[in-house]
């Protein structure tokens, strides 16, 4: 009876531990997908942390590799199939990625690790604490990645296959090619961005300490406000810094700022105007889709039409403005903010939002660029604002839910079909 009871704890923890790990893998792989060009960016921080310019061109590729790879890897563990492939699949990835995140934890080359998107944004540390804890069922699995096997007929492991691979390539190819099926950002549709830019009453605020740094006999030393040697004249005082000691509340958007080509800020006027603001950002406008900047000076006509006000905003310098306003004949305004804000804002380049007193209406990918603006889709854009930012991620969540027990349905069905 004991050792019955010892078998059937051993078979437990050899399926929690393979859940485990498809579940975290499979999470991993899928908000990365949903928003891949997020992950290309993310490619993109670590190979300019790292000095490795040359590989800046493949990110997009490499990005849509490892979505591809971690979503694999955790549906083979969670629905059984491939077991010692995704067993070792997973070990490779916690080979690699557990002393990168103490790296990136102890130098801090790139601000997060972008493990997990935009859907949950951990710091270093944090991520670093999460792939010890992970690698506990992921080396478990490993070790037992002989045992308890699955035997399942091919036909079952094409079909789970497919289903898998589906799934990912659908939810990866439309956020490339369109926009994101869930945005995690705080720029989503239905967003309000001076709403996000507040910080509540009372909210705990940046703590500095000042550091104080004097010389005596060739050698420096350092000091508070407390200690500091100020009636001993034998001391020279070099320089005065401030630490930061303890991180304030920092609302979801902190950075948005829009200023005109003379450098006078616009932000407020663009986020307060009652009426239609149409945005047509391009973070690099050297790279941008010229037919859709071409469709959107077609659009920006009908706008001014309808008394609505039309900018394109960009990263961009000065000359390549001109060079593209000149090249394509752009009538539109331009106005500029900074590439990292605007690279969050959006992913395609370039890609069109429209707003009303700050609210994020809607939103178009550079495919997707409309040329005109007609007065009955503007009008019920607005009401259906709510319907959209929830219906979107509600959407994404039951294909993916779908395909996910369509994959379990497959998996128990008799392993023989036969007919009476």
């Amino acid at each position: 009876m004991r050792g019955r009871k010892l078998l059937m704890l051993k078979n437990l923890m050899i399926t929690l531990s393979r859940w485990i790990t498809g579940f975290v893998f499979i999470f991993s792989g899928f908000v990365k997908g949903v928003d891949p060009m997020g992950s290309a960016i993310k490619f993109t921080d670590y190979f300019t942390a790292f000095r490795l310019d040359f590989m800046i061109p493949l990110a997009e590729e490499l990005a849509l590799l490892l979505i591809l790879a971690e979503y694999m890897v955790g549906a083979a563990l969670l629905l059984g199939f491939r077991i010692r492939e995704a067993s070792w699949g997973a070990l490779i990835f916690m080979i690699f990625f557990l002393p990168l995140t103490l790296y990136l934890a102890i130098f801090n080359p790139v601000s997060d690790c972008g493990c997990f998107g935009d859907a949950l944004v951990l710091t270093n540390w944090e991520t670093f604490y999460k792939n010890c804890i992970i690698s506990i069922p992921v080396v478990m699995a490993f070790l037992t990645r002989k045992e308890k096997p699955l035997s399942i007929p091919l036909w079952k492991e094409a079909l789970l296959l497919a289903a898998s691979l589906a799934l990912i390539l659908y939810v990866s190819l439309y956020g490339l090619t369109h926009m994101p099926l869930i945005d995690f950002r705080p720029y989503h549709i239905g967003s309000n961005i001076p709403e996000k830019m507040k910080i509540p009453e009372g909210a705990p605020t940046d703590e500095y300490e000042t550091i104080l740094v004097y010389e005596k006999d060739g050698k420096q030393q350092e000091f508070t406000l407390d200690n500091y040697p100020w009636q001993d004249t034998t001391w020279t005082w070099v320089e005065t810094r401030s630490v930061l000691v303890s991180e304030g509340y920092k609302p979801p958007i902190d950075d948005f700022m829009v200023t005109d080509r003379n450098g006078n800020d616009v932000t407020r006027d663009i986020l307060s105007d009652p009426g239609f603001v149409f945005l047509l950002i391009s973070y690099d406008l050297e790279k941008a889709r010229e037919s859709s900047l071409i469709r959107a000076d077609s659009l920006s006509w009908h706008a001014s039409a309808g008394g609505m006000r039309f900018y394109g905003l960009t990263a961009s310098p000065e000359m390549v403005i001109e060079s593209k306003q000149e090249k394509l004949g752009l009538s539109y305004p331009f106005l500029l903010a900074d590439e990292t804000l605007l690279k969050t804002i959006v992913r395609s380049n370039p890609c069109l939002i429209l707003l009303k007193e700050g609210t994020v209406v809607n939103k178009w990918s550079a495919r997707d660029v409309p040329s005109r603006a007609p007065g009955s889709v503007l009008l019920l854009a607005e009401s259906l604002n709510t319907l959209r930012k929830s219906g979107d991620r509600w959407w994404a969540f039951s294909v993916f839910a779908g395909l996910l027990l369509f994959s379990i349905f497959i998996k128990i069905l008799p392993d023989k079909m036969t007919g009476s």
